[in-house]
């Protein structure tokens, strides 16, 4: 089953390959194949893994468990929802009409996003987990600048220069992780995630302490943190609506893989005490700010960027609550807003081909132009909400639940207010947009079945765990759980 991780990491570049190369008829069926084959791949390893064995395989260089195969789940499903959005998405654009190249391009770069971001879980080590979030990044930079819009290009400027200070400064705490081990392991090792936690208790607190808050801020400006979030807007409203969704429900995630690794040798070395609160204060920054900017939003790809800031609050206040219920409810959450955020962007995708704006004032009548996709739109935004049935009202009420226990009163309250003003903000701007009377002319039906399809796909998921979560799922959740969570 090892070799599973192998065929993981191939199958992305092969649909690359195609997509490149081949026709556009070509790089669809690749481009949905190679989507299909690693969730399934992902679902198979994620089975596979066990509490105290993880896979390993190449040498050790690709490892995965209970806590990678979480965000593998995550970055697998959308990869796969959204390599099927995408071939409608293309098919009803401006660039149908002998743009042959384009339409090679995007296939070509989603693959390889897609193989970017199945690798981040998979990397065993800090050094190739850094280089695999940076190559995230230059991948997800072309997608966002592909349309060769003056604001698409402007939007790709700004997030590549924000994320590379931010990898630069995440650079600096792998280096000072590196050189806290070097009298404990000796002067040269590899800085392996399972090496650093027998240790722990021999490392030097303060640089650990450096190395923590400096990942924090590094690799939390491609997580979305307030105030460091200043390019997801941007990136997020220009960007294509399948790379939308892959930015906000994986990439963000990926990123906060990243800091939990982190998270996992500073606990073990300082205690839990200081991790812990470092995220409590991001997690509610950044709380405060999606609540303050989802009120005054005119562009609804903006308003679900903001959206995703208030739910990367949401997660790492979660992991900062630190009791294991809570953190179990983070991980949780991690997949269900993969799956409420992609079929939200999904939907932005349809409502923007059917509209031709992203300008919320300048749509009304969705459910009625799109009969099948307006209403889910309408839903992935009462799930992000919090509404009962949803998955995430099953996290977020995990969450907050163990925020009760530990107890963080105050965190948790200013959890509670600033979930609801967001609430408030997101539904109100959506429903304008759905329920709105149409006008006598609209026209009415969907662009296309393949994207109604991928955002079906999605609604099953949300409304699944929302329901009920495998018994399968919450043993993974709850061991990936236990390598966080104080004991």
């Amino acid at each position: 089953m090892d070799a599973v991780l192998v065929v993981l990491v191939l199958v992305p570049l092969v649909g690359a390959a195609f997509a490149f190369v081949g026709s556009q008829r070509a790089g669809e069926l690749a481009t949905a194949a190679a989507g299909g084959i690693c969730f399934a791949l992902s679902v198979g390893a994620a089975v596979s893994v066990r509490h105290d064995v993880p896979l390993t395989t190449a040498g050790a260089w690709l490892r995965l468990d209970s806590l990678g195969a979480v965000f593998l789940l995550a970055s697998s499903f959308l990869y796969a929802a959204g390599s099927i959005f995408s071939i409608g998405y293309l098919r009803t654009g401006a660039h149908r009409h002998g743009q042959d190249s384009f339409v090679r391009t995007y296939f070509g770069y989603f693959n390889l996003f897609g193989w970017t971001m199945l690798l981040v879980p998979l990397m065993n080590d800090f050094a190739t987990l850094w280089v695999a979030v940076e190559l995230t990044t230059i991948v997800s930079v072309l997608l966002v600048a592909l349309e060769r819009t003056d604001a698409a290009l402007e939007a790709a400027w700004k997030y590549v220069l924000i994320a590379s200070v931010g990898l630069g400064i995440a650079l600096l705490a792998v280096v000072i992780l590196y050189a806290s081990g070097t009298q404990t392991l000796g002067e040269a090792y590899l800085p392996r995630f399972t090496r650093y936690l027998p240790v722990g208790g021999q490392l030097p607190p303060t640089e650990v302490e450096i190395a923590f808050l400096l990942a924090v801020v590094g690799f939390g400006t491609k997580a979305g943190f307030a105030p460091l979030h200043t390019w997801l807007p941007d990136a997020h409203s220009e960007a294509p609506s399948p790379v939308s969704a892959l930015l906000s429900g994986a990439l963000l995630a990926n990123a906060l893989y990243a800091i939990l690794r982190f998270y996992q040798v500073t606990a073990v070395t300082v205690g839990q005490h200081f991790p812990r609160h470092v995220l409590l204060v991001f997690g509610t920054a950044s709380l405060l700010v999606a609540a303050l900017f989802v009120l005054r939003q005119e562009n609804y790809k903006r308003l679900l960027a903001y959206s995703t800031i208030e739910h990367m609050g949401v997660i790492a206040l979660g992991i900062g609550f630190g009791v294991r219920i809570a953190v179990a409810g983070a991980l949780l959450h991690v997949l269900n807003h993969a799956a409420a955020k992609g079929m939200a962007f999904f939907g932005t995708g349809s409502i923007l081909r059917r509209f031709g704006s992203k300008e919320i004032d300048s749509v009304q009548g969705v459910a009625h132009a799109l009969p099948a996709s307006g209403p889910m739109f309408l839903a992935a935004v009462l799930a992000l909400s919090g509404l009962p049935v949803s998955g995430i009202f099953r996290s977020e009420f995990q969450i907050v639940s163990g925020g009760f226990a530990t107890p963080e009163y105050v965190w948790v309250t200013l959890l509670l207010v600033f979930v609801n003003v967001a609430f408030l903000g997101v539904v109100w701007h959506a429903g304008r947009m759905v329920l709105s009377a149409a006008t006598p002319d609209a026209p009415r039906g969907e662009t296309s079945w393949t994207m109604v399809a991928a955002m079906a796909a999605c609604l099953v998921v949300v409304v699944g765990l929302g329901l009920h979560v495998p018994s399968g799922l919450s043993t993974l959740l709850g061991h990936a759980a236990d390598q966080i969570a104080a004991r």
